[in-house]
């Protein structure tokens, strides 16, 4: 045994309890409505635990069910310290963290700092003058001479991220939607106040959080104009596209207010935080809200969430971007989320969805770090077209059609196969669920020995029984055009992943011997064979 293994083998007999784990993520509007509205509710979620808990998972992640005008579906907060109606009540949420517990299920919500609705009472203060108590809780700023904006930042979802405050006479920033004013984290204050919020959540039982748009938090306070992006850049659909955003986000007090945020979460035992970090520059964010023992237990990487193509050099990268090292932070993956389009409608080619989907779903256990289910991807659910006079997703009418519809990933989860709400609701649902989404159905599933769900079941209970996958090591063997191989080790051994990403017969890869146990395959791989989206996990001694 080498020393980097002697390392991974001590480690992994002494880690907490998220390192390695796999988050189940539940968006309560789309998961079960317990009350007829047609809108997923806290209830709803309580009823189906025992579910959840069924796959085996160490978490769940609960998107926010916060007081709110639901302008971006909870994203926008009203009160950072109460339970939208439409969802229940403080105490449902009591009763779903002791079921939850109970059922050995961690509860991590989301905490959005960024931020808040322009119907928080914050706001209203802020804006009423500008010699108020919380007249700098936000950020304004004064127009240009000729009355227009103070510079040239835009927001995410379409327009100037600038807008104008009669009641003050001046421009207050928002970085996404206009209804979303831009907290100035900057301040003290403010900071002390969402640590307060933190507190909070903490002392009420939650087990950690999922902190959003981390990297949106402070801005720069000379409030300088961004560059344009160059040509081949990517894509343009928006005019927050054609900037290189230096300015309005990133800002290198971020890390900081994280210390804070960490000390605070230290004070209580076993806590987990991870940091949702997008933009075109997340792995330096990502380790720099992660290092060492004072920052962020983990971040949330988009390697996966948007690609269009799942490929060997994908993983690859992914994979190499997270070292075996003292102070590097630890990755958390997701394949797809509330926000990024379904996985299996990106990447599996027409009507091969299944077995991609095994070969995905395997793979996706035995990545390095921890691994976070979106709601319905254990039952192959697929993006469904949403047609505009249904559209919910602001960020999808403001651009329609050039952006895609974050409500295709939203839909309600299907339950009942027969049922034509798909047991989800009693009346029809805030989204359509799809018709091919319902007949993957829980109900018909778990009838099924060989189904999707009772895979996923299966490779939730492997990634458990082996500390290599929980936590061990990972080291990248083979990316060619078709296969990526790479080892984890961990506590005296040492198991070896294939896989094939295409949908022809491959050779076995020269690097790897046939030597070994069989411990899972799927789609007919066997040691010395890769059929089509073959992938196969194989037990072999420590050299």
């Amino acid at each position: 045994m080498n020393d980097m293994q002697k390392i991974e083998a001590s480690a992994s007999s002494h880690q907490p309890w998220w390192r390695g784990a796999v988050i189940y993520q539940i968006y309560p509007r789309s998961f079960a409505d317990s009350n007829g509205d047609g809108v997923g509710d806290l209830p709803g979620i309580t009823n189906r635990l025992d579910y959840v808990a069924s796959l085996g998972v160490d978490a769940i992640w609960l998107s926010p069910f916060f007081t709110s005008p639901m302008r971006d579906f909870g994203y926008d907060v009203a009160d950072y310290c109460g339970v939208d109606p439409i969802f229940g009540t403080l105490t449902d949420l009591d009763v779903l963290i002791e079921k939850a517990h109970d059922l050995g299920l961690k509860v991590i919500i989301d905490q959005v700092y960024s931020h808040t609705s322009d119907q928080h009472a914050w706001f209203a203060e802020s804006r009423s003058s500008r010699d108020n108590p919380k007249s700098d809780w936000y950020v304004w700023a004064d127009p240009k001479a000729d009355g227009s904006p103070p510079n040239n930042w835009q927001s995410v979802f379409g327009g100037p991220a600038w807008t104008w405050d009669a009641r003050r006479g001046q421009y207050y920033m928002h970085n996404f939607l206009r209804e979303q004013p831009q907290l100035n984290v900057h301040n003290p204050e403010v900071q002390e106040a969402l640590l307060g919020v933190a507190k909070f959540w903490l002392d009420r039982g939650v087990d950690g959080f999922r902190v959003d748009a981390i990297n949106f938090a402070m801005h720069d306070l000379e409030l300088r104009d961004n560059p344009p992006a160059p040509d081949g850049n990517g894509p343009r659909t928006r005019p927050f596209d054609f900037q290189l955003k230096v300015h309005n986000q990133s800002h290198p007090d971020i890390p900081k207010f994280v210390e804070r945020i960490r000390a605070l979460t230290d004070q209580y035992p076993d806590r987990f935080t991870v940091a949702e970090v997008g933009g075109a520059d997340p792995d330096r964010e990502m380790k720099a809200f992660t290092e060492g023992e004072n920052h962020f237990n983990s971040a949330y990487g988009f390697d996966f969430l948007y690609a269009d193509k799942l490929t060997p050099a994908l993983i690859r990268d992914a994979l190499e971007s997270w070292p075996t090292e003292e102070g590097i932070g630890w990755p958390s993956w997701a394949f797809s989320n509330h926000d990024a389009p379904r996985w299996i409608s990106r990447w599996a080619p027409k009507g091969q969805e299944d077995a991609f989907a095994r070969m995905a779903l395997l793979l996706l256990a035995c990545l390095r770090g921890n691994i976070i289910l979106w709601q319905g991807e254990e039952l192959g659910l697929t993006q469904v077209e949403i047609p505009f006079e249904k559209l919910q997703d602001p960020e999808a009418i403001a651009n329609w059609p050039l952006t895609l519809s974050r409500d295709g990933t939203r839909t309600p989860m299907p339950w009942v196969a027969q049922d034509e709400q798909g047991g989800f609701s009693t009346v029809e649902p805030w989204l359509p669920l799809g018709e091919s989404n319902l007949a993957c159905a829980v109900d018909r599933q778990e009838k099924d020995a060989d189904s999707l769900l009772n895979l996923t079941r299966k490779l939730i209970t492997l990634r458990n029984t082996y500390p290599a996958l929980r936590n061990g090591g990972c080291d990248v063997v083979l990316a060619d055009a078709n296969c990526i191989v790479f080892e984890r080790t961990a506590d005296g051994e040492r198991l070896t992943g294939i896989f094939n990403l295409s949908g022809d017969d491959i050779g076995w890869p020269e690097p790897v011997g046939q030597d070994g146990i069989e411990i899972e395959s799927v789609n007919r791989a066997a040691i010395g064979r890769l059929p089509p989206f073959g992938a196969i996990l194989i037990k072999r001694g420590l050299q």
